[in-house]
């Protein structure tokens, strides 16, 4: 499901459930993120794949890259999966106002 940056945000924050997923490579998460977000890049493949199934499909996902492409793709890789909630965050951090690191 794709939620702009407002309802993204602050629906997480009342998610007791909530984890903030970001789908980008290495080297753009060194250079900023949302605070408290795991990382698992959507580029590696399988390697992604096998990663996702590690974790805990009962949670809620907020997910995001760069612009909202590749946040959405993993999203639906996750339904597949048997993720039940995954949100994409539209526009991605290139966009996002809120906290970084």
């Amino acid at each position: 499901m794709n939620l702009e940056q407002q309802q993204w945000w602050s629906q997480f924050l009342t998610d007791e459930k909530g984890v903030l997923l970001d789908v980008r490579t290495e080297d753009e998460v060194n250079t900023s993120k949302i605070p408290g977000s795991i990382n698992i890049d959507i580029y590696q493949g399988q390697g992604f794949i096998y990663k996702l199934d590690d974790l805990d499909k009962t949670k809620n996902y907020y997910v995001y890259c760069a612009a909202g492409g590749r946040s959405a793709n993993a999203c639906n890789i996750m339904r597949e999966l048997g993720f039940s909630k995954a949100y994409n965050l539209i526009g991605g951090i290139s966009e996002w106002e809120g906290p970084t690191e």
